[in-house]
């Protein structure tokens, strides 16, 4: 990657980030607001991966996908916080070409690896809900940790094939991108030349993941559906709704405003809706995250009761 970087370098050494608006009197106002969102993320997401931790009845399957789901929301927070909150500060917001390819290269690693433990979760409730006699066979220690290794392996892959076409284009023109990150569209509007065979490489890299995770989310739901029907058990839906809306909210969320942030603008009103939901997929759901899984979930709340009974005493 460092390779094919050197190798683009002679076209443009920098880029200057448009950042969210130019209206002066928002910088500081925004640098809080940002600010006060980080340190939340950050302290939400490590708690709640702390109290699965030091927690032994929450050392189970469902549980252990909901740390992998934390700890990449907390990684995350790491990629366009630091950089978007000194732009509020500087005089101009500017970004290696180094540093950008770094920063999408890693937006793509972690938004990957989400689809894939999000794919994962919700086969481990539809083995829950379905096979519950099978559970423990099917969602072993080994199988599970085979899972997340296999979501993280696609992740990176992934970002390998998606940065590399960015890395390829040539940016011989402009160097000031719309946006307050190093994002695929941003880039692929001020590039030079054809880009036509990147944007498909691009187009179809996202369109597997979406594809592959969406039929797998959706199938599982459907056999969940199915089988309740057929129970014909109120103590049922009770018992799937319970297990299951923490993360069907968490998919909704995830793949709604996944899905409008990176829809290619075609007027300058969309670039500003652009910009919106990308903020609200960047900043906002890594932070409600841990909100969703802990406020809605009853052995979150006693691991929390616990760990405070142990800190009194």
């Amino acid at each position: 990657m460092k390779q094919m970087v050197m190798e683009n370098h002679s076209s443009v050494s920098e880029f200057i980030l448009m950042g969210l608006t130019e209206q002066p009197d928002l910088q500081c106002p925004l640098f809080v607001l940002f600010l006060v969102n980080y340190t939340a993320t950050v302290v939400g997401n490590l708690t709640l991966m702390t109290l699965i931790c030091l927690n032994s009845h929450l050392h189970t399957p469902m549980y252990f996908f909901i740390l992998n789901l934390s700890f990449i929301d907390f990684c995350y927070s790491f990629v366009f916080t630091p950089k978007m909150l000194m732009g509020f500060v500087s005089e101009q917001n500017t970004i290696s070409f180094t540093g950008c390819m770094t920063q999408l290269f890693f937006f793509c690693l972690f938004v990957n690896s989400e689809c894939y433990v999000l794919t994962a979760m919700a086969y481990d409730r539809y083995v829950a809900i379905c096979r519950p006699l099978l559970y423990t066979v099917v969602m072993s220690p080994r199988a599970c940790c085979l899972l997340m290794l296999a979501a993280h392996l696609m992740g990176v892959s992934s970002a390998f094939v998606h940065t590399g076409c960015i890395i390829h284009l040539r940016f011989c023109g402009s160097k000031v991108i719309n946006h307050y990150m190093c994002d695929t569209f941003p880039l692929l509007e001020i590039s030079c030349g054809s880009n036509h065979a990147n944007e498909l490489v691009s187009s179809v890299s996202v369109a597997v993941v979406i594809l592959l995770s969406g039929l797998i989310i959706i199938s599982s739901y459907a056999l969940i559906i199915v089988n309740i029907i057929y129970s014909s058990s109120s103590k049922g839906w009770s018992k799937a709704v319970s297990t299951c809306s923490s993360h069907i909210i968490t998919v909704a969320l995830f793949y709604g405003f996944g899905l409008l942030a990176h829809i290619k603008p075609s007027s300058s009103e969309s670039v500003v809706q652009r910009k919106f939901f990308s903020v609200v997929y960047t900043f906002v759901l890594p932070l409600l995250n841990p909100l969703i899984y802990s406020l809605r979930n009853k052995d979150v709340k006693l691991a929390v009761k616990r760990i405070l009974k142990r800190v009194t005493i």
